[in-house]
């Protein structure tokens, strides 16, 4: 069967054929993909995930991947991304998005309307679905705190809500996480009324604390991984004196060593052999064992 072909006539949504990952994640690195496709509303999804399941093809949900690396080798299924679901209502304190949404958009759009919650996100270059996800935070706050709900579309391809309690939000996980097979369509947040101009002194201050403190003129996925209880994994990468440590041009900042950067042509390849590196290291030499905040997708 080509799968492409079969796509075309099921007629979805966009296809990109041959997808250039480098254009696609924030590391810029790794190799092609099947395709990209992008479902048209929920009805389409159902379609493809009917079409997937019965053809049994390999496949991911995928955001703005941010948080992703792709190995050099083709990925042979169907990458999905959600970005026509991109709704947005707004109520009160009430905010209903699309799981295609930006969330550095929204946390930027709510914050000037004087709802408070999101300002930890405002640096965060993911999507509404894939923040909810891995539970995205920052500055000790993080979904689990503003989800009220989401719309998912179930392994049996139902849609139906679930609720904060039932999503198990803990340190960058939740049950999605836990069952990639749920997909998110849309969040429910709540938010707490506040001063605009407080909420936007609190974002312009984080932002020129990370413009100073992280290598954000570098493609990377942000923190590579979670800090260790009552430690920090760029302290433990420092001591093991690993700051500015390479695998081709994949290279552990000299900034902030908790990042892996891409200097200009990092392949996909040596940018998960440097990370493994390092876990690897900071458990012989300092024996703890680091855990990867980001995905390796094969």
């Amino acid at each position: 069967m080509n799968i492409i072909t079969e796509l075309e006539k099921l007629n979805v949504g966009t296809i990109i054929k041959n997808a250039d990952m480098k254009k696609f994640t924030t590391y810029k690195a790794g190799g092609h993909a099947l395709c990209i496709v992008s479902p048209y509303n929920e009805t389409n999804l159902i379609k493809l995930m009917r079409f997937i399941n019965e053809n049994s093809i390999k496949y991911k949900v995928i955001g703005n991947c941010s948080n992703l690396i792709f190995s050099d080798e083709l990925y042979d299924g169907i990458l999905i991304k959600l970005d026509e679901f991109d709704t947005l209502y707004i109520k009160n304190n009430i905010v209903t998005v699309g799981a295609g949404y930006s969330l550095m958009k929204l946390a930027l759009k709510v914050s000037h309307m004087g709802l408070s919650g999101l300002e930890f996100a405002a640096g965060i270059p993911g999507t509404i679905g894939g923040s909810v996800f891995m539970n995205a935070g920052a500055y000790n706050s993080d979904m689990g705190y503003i989800v009220k709900k989401v719309k998912v579309l179930t392994p049996e391809l139902k849609i139906i809500t679930l609720y904060n309690h039932d999503l198990d939000f803990h340190y960058r996980t939740s049950f999605l996480q836990k069952n990639p097979a749920y997909i998110c369509l849309e969040a429910t947040l709540e938010l707490i009324p506040g001063d605009e101009k407080e909420i936007m002194e609190i974002i312009k201050d984080r932002r020129e604390r990370r413009i100073k403190s992280q290598p954000l003129e570098y493609p990377s996925a942000g923190s590579v991984f979670r800090n260790p209880k009552d430690n920090y994994a760029g302290k433990l990468i420092e001591e093991i004196g690993y700051k500015g440590k390479r695998i081709g041009d994949a290279a552990v900042s000299e900034k902030h060593a908790n990042f892996v950067i891409n200097l200009g042509n990092a392949k996909g390849n040596d940018i998960k052999k440097l990370i493994l590196d390092i876990k690897k290291k900071v458990k012989e030499e300092k024996g703890i064992e680091l855990k990867i905040e980001q995905e390796f997708v094969e």
